[in-house]
């Protein structure tokens, strides 16, 4: 098998500001395994606030070049197995690497990705399209340039009740509010009493990652459902959220790809917590992976793509909030 990475920096369509950080392009590698004439890509972004550079994704993954190289018939599950002691501390780059696997593995049975898992695709959930943090006049702009069914609106400032009321006397579709870690409990529960008057579906993740008495104060007295982000990153993170939250968004970078993803998917159901899959402003590549799990989910933010400027790769493409497929198989991506 061969092993080959492109990095990339995705311009965005506009700056884009969450309550930690504003950014107008995102890094990116692409990892591409390589057998017989077939590949498979998985895809990892750059993320200050997990302190991962490309850099770092390509030093990571160069260790184990041999090891990765000299596999061949290994199910996804044993090529996670096999790789993931030597990425402890690298979740991005075990997720470009096990995407990939996935995709190529798929690709050498010829078959698309959710078609090997045996899942039903007819009742997928829509994908919300994300507003960040902006000046009210231009996230209303964001709306209108494109109308949307599901729209998730960063927040974390102090107007946040203002920016909803006025976003929402320009469209009736449904939000959904990200806090990023910004508010207190007190802030939480009165916003969401207003936002609940709104439309407003959920609220992520309003607190601080490690603040779990007030995750289960918000989550005892919130009008509102509360859906885990930033406190979700690993498998055991899903047992602790029980209790905590009302459902878990799992990010298939910070967990270590679609094998781990699938397995945090599965306890969240068993455990009575909604399910969501969120991006991180990746291409079509690994917007592609995440479409494969509709089947199994709540709700999705798989955006990413529609937030460039320019795409690096054509997979799946998303219509008013569907999904749909390319006939390719594996992940069904390939690259420009």
């Amino acid at each position: 098998m061969k092993l080959t990475l492109r990095a990339y920096d995705l311009k965005l369509k506009h700056i884009f500001r969450i309550s930690r950080k504003t950014i107008d392009f995102q890094p990116s590698l692409i990892v591409e395994l390589e057998e017989n004439g077939i590949s498979g890509y998985g895809e990892a972004t750059s993320n200050p606030y997990y302190n991962i550079t490309i850099e770092i994704l390509q030093n990571d993954i160069e260790q184990i070049r041999t090891l990765i190289e000299g596999t061949s018939n290994e199910t996804p599950e044993e090529f996670w197995s096999k790789i993931a002691p030597f990425l402890n501390n690298n979740p991005f780059a075990l997720c470009a690497l096990d995407n990939a696997y996935n995709d190529l593995y798929a690709r050498k049975k010829g078959k698309k990705l959710y078609e090997l898992w045996n899942y039903d695709i007819n009742h997928n959930p829509l994908t919300n399209y994300t507003i960040g943090i902006d000046t009210i006049e231009n996230m209303v702009k964001k709306m209108e340039e494109l109308p949307w069914p599901i729209y998730k609106i960063k927040l974390g400032t102090r107007d946040d009740i203002a920016i909803v009321t006025e976003l929402r006397k320009h469209t009736n579709a449904i939000f959904r509010v990200d806090a990023n870690c910004a508010w207190t409990v007190e802030e939480t529960l009165e916003n969401a009493k207003a936002f609940k008057n709104l439309n407003v579906e959920f609220i992520e993740q309003p607190l601080k990652a490690d603040n779990w008495e007030g995750h289960r104060e918000v989550y005892l007295n919130s009008v509102l459902p509360i859906i885990a982000d930033e406190s979700c990153i690993k498998e055991e993170d899903v047992a602790k959220c029980h209790n905590h939250f009302h459902g878990v968004n799992v990010k298939l970078m910070k967990c270590g790809g679609i094998t781990p993803g699938r397995r945090m998917i599965s306890e969240a159901k068993k455990l009575g917590l909604k399910t969501m899959v969120g991006c991180m402003t990746e291409s079509s590549v690994g917007i592609s992976a995440i479409a494969h799990l509709l089947p199994e989910l709540d709700y999705v933010d798989m955006d990413g793509a529609l937030l460039l400027a320019e795409d690096i790769a054509s997979g799946v493409t998303i219509q008013y909030g569907e999904t749909i497929y390319p006939e390719r198989t594996g992940i069904g991506v390939i690259l420009f």
